[in-house]
């Protein structure tokens, strides 16, 4: 039986967690970002309402699919770390931004539940794509 040090430790089910949140996160970005780069045309009135230029979409868009790429590729704890960051960033921006401006609750749960995925994929990634792995 394999022995497993709290929450995050090596076990199967961190692992099917990991890729479930992962995957649901990858995807969640990488459609938001089709969707900002392509400009549709709620992507701009939201972006408008919320206060924040259109030009900001395209950035938005280009660093998901980045970030996307910087957590799925093999190696490179580092970078992931900083896509992680970043999708921490936008998501709990793009909640604020969206309490700030009075939005429903409907327009708030997208970026709460990317926000959601993002902290669940980061705290049960494995090991070897940590920065630093404690070794016993």
């Amino acid at each position: 039986m394999a022995k497993t040090t709290g929450l995050a430790g090596s076990t199967k089910l961190n692992k099917i967690i990991y890729w479930i949140s992962t995957l649901w996160l990858a995807l969640g970005m990488l459609s938001t970002a089709a969707v900002q780069l392509l400009k549709a045309k709620s992507e701009v009135d939201l972006i408008k309402n919320l206060g924040y230029p259109i030009y900001f979409l395209t950035i938005l868009g280009i660093w998901k699919i980045m970030g996307v790429a910087a957590v799925l590729i093999p190696k490179f704890p580092l970078l992931k770390e900083w896509a992680y960051a970043g999708f921490f960033f936008a998501m709990s921006g793009a909640a604020v931004s969206h309490i700030a401006s009075g939005n429903s609750t409907t327009d708030i749960l997208p970026s709460l539940l990317l926000l959601t995925l993002t902290l669940i994929s980061w705290y049960f990634r494995p090991a070897d794509k940590k920065i630093i792995s404690v070794n016993q």
